[in-house]
């Protein structure tokens, strides 16, 4: 059973930084899509950014120009780096990866911005 672990979440004051990485327990064969979701007790979970494997890279409006995504298809692994944080970008923060047979989810990562 293949597990996608995140790590990088965390508090911080507006304005500041993160890096959320997730990595895959074992090789996934012919990963199509890496992306990353958030999502806010009550809310349905959202997109916040995606990458196909040919690199084409699709945002959320509420964080274009401010959030970008990598992926190391080597590793199996996505980031996601998070610049100039507000307060609304505080949620739990899940990435996913998709092949032609599955999708994985990870298990999720807080992050917490203040005013």
């Amino acid at each position: 059973q293949v597990q996608l672990v995140e790590s990088g979440g965390g508090s911080v004051p507006a304005g500041g930084s993160l890096r959320l990485s997730c990595g895959a327990s074992r090789r996934i064969l012919g990963i199509n899509v890496m992306g990353w979701y958030r999502q806010v007790s009550g809310k349905q979970r959202e997109l916040v950014a995606s990458m196909t494997s040919g690199g084409s890279t699709n945002y959320a409006d509420s964080v274009r120009g401010r959030f970008t995504i990598l992926r190391d298809n080597g590793k199996n692994t996505v980031y996601l780096q998070m610049n100039s944080l507000k307060p609304e970008d505080t949620a739990v923060y899940y990435c996913k990866m998709t092949s032609l047979q599955n999708t994985y989810w990870g298990q999720g990562t807080q992050v917490t911005v203040s005013s």
